[in-house]
């Protein structure tokens, strides 16, 4: 199965996980920081894999002329029905319906490790920015992705026991407040995503590393991730 297919096989839990407030990483320690890391409102903000639409919607709520996109027909539904005056379509991240310079501003929140050709999403994106537009890029950190804990004591220990150079898929199935969710990701070397920036004629601008900072902890098992990066956000500029 394709990580496309995955997240339309599981377009109805997503959407029942995403939209539970204060549920999420999204809500607890992960959007604010991602939304300070992007440039004030321009032209026109494309959301390429806006997922049910969250994104898209606290960009429109903050002043963004916002167009988005995502390759699963039930994600697109879901986006529609939470919010019908957004202009949202299905694509493929490697084949959007757009002029070349289309936007001034591009987003990719926790997408890049869910497509199975980065080269040529990022090549896309390159296509229908214009020159000096932003990227903004969030990821689950390659750290993250390259292994696991032993156990979930707040000191365990963090082992990686395949090449972390090696792409490699990491599937994980979380329950929370009752509900339950298959995650897939696709691990990539942090190289990996810098080449295809730079063969695409980016430039990185910032670079931050998310870590489980939520204060008080919800459970105990929180605090091992204080010492290792959750998620990485970067902004790179069209050269």
């Amino acid at each position: 199965m394709s990580l496309s297919e995955h997240w339309e096989r599981h377009a109805a839990e997503w959407t029942c996980w995403a939209r539970q407030p204060g549920h999420d990483s999204y809500w607890r320690f992960h959007r604010d920081h991602f939304l300070g890391l992007l440039p004030p409102p321009g032209r026109l903000t494309l959301d390429v894999g806006c997922g049910e639409g969250r994104l898209a919607r606290d960009l429109k709520a903050r002043g963004h002329d916002v167009r988005a996109f995502d390759a699963s027909p039930a994600l697109v539904e879901a986006a529609r029905d939470a919010d019908p005056s957004l202009e949202v379509a299905q694509a493929d991240a490697a084949a959007l319906p757009l002029e070349d310079g289309a936007g001034d501003l591009v987003v990719s929140f926790m997408v890049l490790m869910n497509v199975d050709d980065l080269t040529a999403v990022v090549n896309e994106t390159a296509r229908v920015l214009e020159p000096r537009g932003r990227f903004c890029i969030a990821i689950t950190h390659p750290l993250n992705t390259a292994g696991d804990f032993e156990t979930t004591d707040p000191d365990s220990a963090f082992v990686i026991r395949e090449s972390y150079f090696e792409a490699h898929r990491k599937d994980l199935r979380a329950e929370r407040g009752g509900l339950t969710m298959r995650f897939v990701d696709l691990h990539r070397p942090l190289q990996d995503y810098a080449g295809a920036l730079e063969e695409a004629g980016f430039l990185i601008e910032r670079i931050r590393e998310i870590a489980d900072d939520e204060e008080p902890p919800q459970r105990e098992s929180q605090l091992r991730w204080r010492r290792l990066p959750l998620f990485l956000h970067l902004r790179a500029v069209k050269s």
